[in-house]
């Protein structure tokens, strides 16, 4: 052929093309790739100049060949994707509660703040001012995070599919979140809630949390098929979930779903729990699982009680009627047990970290530690540094060894020093006796014999229809008989105090009810009594009462009788407004 039948010749078949249009101006071609249709992906620029147009082709070509052009279709903005992927991705193929954070991050934050850009116009500068946006109107640098975590995994499924080439929200610092320091409870405090817990309904509840540390949703999830008694072994194996309700009056009745009389929940009561590691068998002490064959005991009471009214489903901790507890109800149940033991105000979480740090305490090892926790092998380190807390016992105890090996200290402590501290492994030398004051079915051990005799005196004039009488015990039988609950053994005379009480009752419509037991009395009590003792002024509580006519009960305690009753007042007008509003201290979910 002539050289100029060769230069008509046409391009292969996806070549790049630059042509002069008859608009005058340059025009590029370039295949990138195949249509959904199975039609080649054609691209198509257009420039004044063939420079321009020919330095835009090549970027295509080099695009295309790192396999990062854009995908054809449609043109996403930021509100019609993340509402597209939270539905359509996300829904089908994660949990419950994770969709639920989602779901608050791209519609209360995301689509109002950052909705309207272009996909693939958003820049990294664009999500850093939103975030100083949001905290500076109010919001947590957590839930600032939390929309940080949320956009960056939308949008990494929009890398993935080709919608977007690079995820801004990699690029962009997410806020800072400082990791707030919690302070576990006490021995003491934790000893002050599990006495306070026994005057109220599921016990076995709140001593699970504390002594084992399991989650909330754990606890409420388990089924009786999960207690093995025979073994002393709880297994944990499901997660209660939060209701999400929908109206079942057809939004008539003008309240929130939850509060409607005919809500429909529309979420399973419980799913799986999250991982391998979290499905766990935990050892039981004893102790508590005589509580549970108790509570499991008063529950067949409740059910006998309900009669046709309860609904069988097999959870450990139900309502009166046999449902699962609501975590929202649960968690003010705690709120006043805090309360009511004197405790000071806490998570429902702490307690988890609580019993994380008594683990600590008694030097478990650690693979132990993160089977009763319920941490996976790769993340256990780190959440054994989040959730065990050195506390002044821990500091102490490392003190001391570090003494012992460089001064020879600490292997002589003194008795009273190995009981302060909890370091030996008996509190009684075999050369001692311990003074134990009988006080009715209390028992309180004392190292000196007169302190054991003025607590029996005193005891038996303040209860004279009380037996009160002194045992001395050697080491032997301190050992074997001291396993029941006793603390440590006193050094010195324990105080006592006269408490003072007010109570009342409430009927549904606030009307106060007239008085079937005494409304005002004081007691005459010792700090070892933590069942009925106070040392503070004034503490109060309100509670809604079992049964049918659903009354509202408060209660105030205290050492200082004009601060009771000036406490006494605020008490009743709570109680007053929860008699009248149940759903405001969510008392109608439970009930």
């Amino acid at each position: 052929m002539t050289r100029g039948a060769t230069a008509k010749s046409r391009q292969p078949n996806g070549a790049s093309s630059i042509y002069l249009g008859k608009d005058g101006r340059w025009h590029g071609r370039v295949t990138v790739g195949v249509k959904d249709d199975g039609k080649p992906d054609r691209r198509h620029v257009s420039r004044k100049t063939r420079a321009e147009v020919t330095k835009v082709v090549r970027e295509l070509e080099r695009q295309r060949d790192k396999g990062a052009v854009r995908k054809a279709g449609q043109s996403w903005t930021l509100e019609t994707w993340l509402t597209h992927w939270v539905e359509n991705i996300a829904a089908p193929n994660v949990s419950e509660n994770t969709i639920d954070g989602y779901r608050v991050a791209v519609y209360h934050h995301l689509i109002p703040g950052l909705g309207a850009h272009r996909l693939e116009k958003l820049e990294p500068e664009h999500l850093e001012r939103f975030y100083k946006k949001m905290q500076e109107n109010g919001s947590a640098a957590g839930t600032a995070h939390q929309s940080h975590r949320t956009v960056r995994t939308a949008l990494n499924e929009a890398v993935r599919r080709a919608h977007l080439t690079v995820n801004p929200a990699t690029v962009a610092k997410g806020p800072r979140v400082e990791e707030e320091e919690v302070e576990p409870y006490s021995v003491e405090e934790v000893q002050r809630l599990l006495a306070e817990a026994h005057k109220h309904r599921n016990t076995a509840r709140w001593v699970i949390a504390l002594a084992l540390g399991l989650r909330q949703g754990e606890v409420l999830g388990m089924q009786w098929s999960d207690v093995d008694f025979e073994l002393d072994v709880i297994r944990v194996r499901r997660g209660r979930l939060r209701p999400r309700y929908q109206h079942g009056c057809g939004d008539r009745c003008g309240r929130k779903p939850g509060f409607c009389p005919q809500k429909i929940n529309t979420r399973r009561e419980a799913k799986s729990v999250k991982s391998r590691a979290g499905q766990r068998p935990i050892g039981v002490p004893s102790e508590l699982m005589e509580l549970l064959r108790q509570h499991k005991e008063e529950q067949d009471r409740e059910r006998k009680r309900a009669r046709d009214l309860w609904t069988e489903k097999g959870y450990v901790f139900t309502s009166p009627t046999g449902e699962p507890l609501n975590p929202n109800t649960d968690f003010h149940k705690w709120k006043d047990l805090l309360k009511a033991a004197g405790v000071r105000d806490g998570r429902l979480h702490d307690a988890r970290h609580t019993a994380a740090t008594v683990l600590l305490i008694l030097g478990v090892s650690d693979a132990v530690v993160d089977g009763i926790m319920g941490w996976e092998p790769g993340k256990s380190a780190r959440m054994r540094r989040r959730y065990q807390h050195l506390t002044s016992r821990v500091l102490k105890d490392t003190a001391d060894k570090i003494g012992g090996l460089l001064w020879g200290t600490g292997t002589a402590q003194t008795f009273a020093g190995a009981v302060a501290s909890g370091a030996s492994r008996s509190p009684v030398p075999a050369e001692l006796m311990v003074y134990v004051a009988c006080l009715g079915e209390r028992r309180v051990p004392f190292l000196h014999r007169e302190h054991a005799d003025e607590v029996v005196a005193q005891w038996g004039e303040d209860w004279p229809d009380h037996s009160a009488e002194v045992e001395e015990w050697d080491r032997g039988r301190w050992e074997h008989d001291s396993r029941s609950g006793m603390r440590a053994i006193r050094e010195k005379m324990p105080e006592r105090a006269v408490v003072f009480h007010l109570r009342a009752v409430f009927l549904p419509g606030g009307q106060r009810q007239a008085a079937a037991h005494p409304e005002e009395w004081s007691v005459p009590a010792w700090e070892f009594e933590t069942d009925s003792y106070t040392d503070r002024p004034a503490a109060w509580r309100t509670v809604r009462r079992p049964g049918s006519v659903q009354e509202v009960e408060t209660h105030v305690r205290g050492t200082g009788k004009e601060a009771v009753e000036a406490a006494f007042v605020e008490a009743c007008a709570q109680a007053v407004d929860r008699a009248q509003n149940p759903g405001k201290y969510g008392d109608t979910d439970e009930w």
